[in-house]
């Protein structure tokens, strides 16, 4: 047999006759590991379960007709205010009396709790790969050494979550309420800028109607007085005329033709015809004439001959007070006659009206609160011991095969036939 070969036998009676080493190397091992088991820090498991509520426990908020949330809406929001490591870290300074447990000399509290919050806490969540399981959840787990009260940890946790969604929601509804009423409030306002403008429209196009009016009563006033006055005048140069003629005949009272031609044929026979034809205007006489000319020429106005020109002084008068525009410029409160204002003063009045609890807000059911656990996740006692016992049998078969092969290699040793 070669010297590099190794009889089996022989092995196993130098593995024997080195039980001892074994053992003790096993035994080692095996203290070690209990030591471990029994005296390193005992890490702890809590957690705590949220799940949906009915749908009527929201009514008091949907009724508001101004913000909508579901179930499922109200969950994920809570779910995501426990994942939120801001939301964390205002707990965890809220409340650092619950971690003073994890205090490490030169490291600060937020330090250690940037580490402890990345390795302790687990966010739970069914598995959307598998159908037909229970309703949808969200939870908290998380894992902590003795002396950190988990239980406190994770349940003011959640409860925190819960209030700062609560909160938020509070926040929405009431940034909702001011938009909303700001934006009536632009409704009403530009309501009344359109009345204001249309009212101005009004009563601009109502006196330009007027001014219109006007200037044709007063155009036709004045065509009226051109034309009296170009009468008035023709009437005096036809009087001048029929003066002169009847200068010439001498006639100064009023006569006619017959009794002009009986007063020449006395003693005579004369022969009169008589026609249709208007009596010359001469035959007044130079007295009534003249008096009537000098009327004429005195006349300071010949608005009193026409009756239109009556009619149109009245008109004109009517027309220096529109009735209708200054109703219009003394109306007092114009919101009435804006369309719609009814309703949104309504719908304002009904907004600021609303009135909401949202500390009495159930955004989620807590279906399993965080409870004082009956164990350790680790160590693991039985485990650590079972692996110190096998850890340590393997060791000490790994020694006592090394001393047997550096045995072997010594000078002078013998070499098994």
């Amino acid at each position: 047999m070669r010297e590099d070969e190794i009889d089996l036998a022989e092995l196993i009676r130098s593995l024997w006759q080195q039980k001892l080493l074994i053992a003790g190397v096993a035994l080692g091992v095996t203290l070690l590991a209990a030591a471990y088991a029994f005296l390193a820090t005992p890490y702890y498991k809590v957690q705590s379960v949220v799940r949906p509520v009915d749908q009527g426990a929201l009514d008091a908020l949907n009724g508001t007709e101004i913000y909508e949330l579901t179930p499922s809406d109200a969950l994920a929001r809570v779910a995501a205010a426990l994942s939120s490591y801001e939301n964390r870290l205002k707990y965890f300074r809220e409340n650092q009396a619950l971690f003073a447990p994890l205090a490490e000399p030169g490291r600060s509290l937020e330090q250690v709790f940037e580490e402890f919050n990345a390795q302790a806490f687990t966010m739970l969540q069914p598995d959307p790969k598998k159908a037909g399981g229970l309703k949808e959840y969200v939870g908290l787990s998380l894992v902590y050494p003795k002396g950190v009260d988990g239980v406190a940890v994770v349940n003011g946790m959640v409860m925190a979550a819960i209030r700062a969604e609560q909160q938020a929601v509070a926040e929405d509804l009431k940034a909702l309420i001011a938009n909303r009423l700001a934006n009536l409030e632009q409704k009403i306002e530009a309501a009344r800028a359109n009345y204001n403008a249309s009212k101005e429209a009004q009563i601009a196009t109502l006196l330009e109607e007027d001014a219109l009016q006007r200037a044709k009563l007063q155009d036709e006033l004045e065509a009226l007085r051109g034309e009296l006055k170009m009468r008035r005048e023709s009437r005096i140069s036809e009087l001048d005329e029929a003066i002169r003629i009847a200068q010439s005949l001498g006639i100064t009272k009023p006569t006619t033709p017959s009794a002009m031609s009986d007063a020449q044929s006395r003693g005579q026979v004369v022969r009169t015809e008589v026609t249709s034809r208007e009596i010359p205007l001469y035959f007044m006489g130079t007295e009534a004439l003249q008096a009537e000319r000098k009327a004429l020429s005195e006349r300071g106005s010949d608005d009193f001959v026409e009756p239109r020109i009556a009619e149109i002084k009245k008109e004109l008068e009517l027309l220096k007070h529109n009735r209708q525009v200054e109703l219009l410029k003394q109306r007092q409160d114009e919101d009435l006659y804006l369309k719609d204002l009814a309703l949104w003063r309504e719908e304002a009045a009904r907004l600021k009206g609303i009135k909401f609890d949202a500390s009495g807000l159930q955004l989620v059911r807590v279906d399993q609160m965080a409870l004082e656990p009956l164990s350790r996740v680790k160590p693991k006692r039985a485990l650590v011991l079972v692996l110190g016992v096998v850890i340590g049998g393997i060791l000490g078969l790994f020694v006592a095969l090394l001393h047997n092969l550096l045995r072997r290699n010594e000078p002078g040793a013998a070499v098994p036939a």
